[in-house]
């Protein structure tokens, strides 16, 4: 049972901050945060979540299977992630990739302590064992100092896994492939990554943040792990038994003069190949969704939307079905992970060659970060345009990739993958 409160926050804006800085005293910390983006789907600007209660941590085989009686034992607010080489728990593939980050491959956690900000009202709930705190809690909360400390907040020396050479070469290889009917598309991608480093989580993340001011962002630490995403893509909703979908494919660069900045819009909203590969790819969802859905109930409510972001413009389409009742919350994330957005068309044989072709283990790299609600609703993003950090290996990751599609050009495609690594190099070095 848990003990539930409202408050009203004057300064949200602060207040989110103070919360964060709060939070690092806990293991386990979920953050969420919309910085502000009107999505009508979201039901909270933002979310955190501290402190396990109960954990469960996990690799595959069953892992989902794991999940999921967890879940519904539970029946209770949980948080956490999927990685995207969850894909060997639901398909016969590997990962036999590098693995520099070693971040557990499923992690859910029971929160002691939760907070859900909408507007100016806080809803605070807490675990009736620690509910005595509650008060005291918020207190702290409202009188926390936010300070950046820069004792580790030097560059350091990031390195490409792939060069550009190797990275032209790979992309050619998977236009053969293409060609040969192998696959239609491909999510290809490379990371940085910095060795011996060490960086502070909280203030990176502000800034990274500060850059991205992204709707799906998240701040993850469980213990030595941390995510810092500033990730505009949602993977899956659930509001009873309603579903959404939002892929994203299709990527512009911004410009600080207004006319490119327009004319950059208006090209990536008439280009055949951007278009091409979202629709693909939410022909994809559309098959995902269909696993679990009522008869006749998969729809697209919006095809290849225009999106603008600070650092990019983006092609977003939203794909909607009604859940069957035959089937669970969890079953849902089992017929459609990884997200299509970041494998590909046809989606096991995509993944089969992403596997070939890439030199680093994803990990939690375009897997999932989200919660569980009591009524078994959801919310989960795609871990995209993030770091990763592994503190106690003193190791910093990032990847960014691109859609390889038979209409792709080799040298777009990798200045399409430094465009999308901007923001993190800016935040690093």
């Amino acid at each position: 049972m848990r003990t539930k409160t409202s408050k009203f926050i004057a300064n949200p804006i602060l207040f989110k901050q103070q919360l964060l800085f709060w939070s690092q005293a806990f293991r386990e910390v979920v953050f969420l945060d919309s910085n502000d983006h009107k999505d009508r789907y979201s039901k909270y600007d933002c979310v955190l979540a501290v402190d396990a209660f109960t954990l469960l941590k996990t690799d595959y085989p069953k892992a989902f299977d794991d999940l999921k009686q967890y879940q519904l034992t539970t029946k209770d607010w949980l948080f956490g992630f999927l990685t995207y080489d969850l894909k060997n728990d639901v398909e016969a593939l590997d990962s036999a990739n590098y693995d520099g980050l070693e971040f557990p491959e499923l992690l859910f956690f029971q929160p002691k302590k939760l907070f859900l900000l909408k507007g100016n009202q806080l809803e605070i709930q807490y675990l009736a064992l620690c509910d005595d705190e509650m008060e005291l809690d918020f207190l702290a909360i409202q009188q926390t100092d936010i300070e950046l400390s820069s004792a580790l907040d030097h560059p350091i020396e990031i390195k490409q896994r792939i060069d550009k050479n190797n990275y032209l070469y790979k992309v050619n290889s998977l236009l053969q492939r293409i060609h040969h009917g192998d696959i239609y598309e491909v999510n290809f991608c490379m990371d940085f990554f910095a060795e011996q480093s060490e960086i502070n989580p909280i203030a990176k993340y502000f800034k990274l943040s500060d850059l991205s001011s992204a709707p799906q962002a998240v701040f993850l630490k469980i213990n030595k792990h941390f995510l810092l995403s500033a990730s505009p893509e949602r993977y899956l909703q659930k509001t009873g038994d309603q579903l959404i979908s939002q892929p994203i494919k299709g990527t512009s660069k911004r410009s600080t003069d207004l006319v490119e900045d327009e004319r950059s819009r208006s090209e990536l909203e008439s280009n055949p190949k951007e278009r091409a590969e979202n629709i693909m790819i939410t022909d994809l969802v559309r098959n995902d969704l269909s696993r679990t859905a009522q008869k006749g109930s998969v729809s697209v409510d919006e095809l290849c939307g225009l999106y603008t972001f600070k650092q990019v413009h983006q092609m977003i389409s939203t794909v909607s079905s009604r859940l069957n009742p035959d089937f669970t919350a969890v079953d849902v994330l089992i017929t459609s992970f990884p997200m299509g957005s970041m494998t590909g068309a046809p989606k096991v044989s995509a993944m089969k060659i992403i596997e070939e072709v890439e030199e680093s283990k994803r990990g939690l790299y375009s897997g999932a970060v989200g919660y569980f609600s009591p009524e078994s609703d959801f919310d989960f993003n795609v871990v995209i345009r993030s770091i990763l950090y592994n503190q106690e290996k003193k190791y910093v990751s990032f990847s960014v990739g691109s859609a390889i599609t038979a209409l792709s050009n080799p040298e777009e495609e990798y200045e399409e993958c430094l465009l999308k690594a901007h923001a993190m190099f800016k935040v690093l070095q």
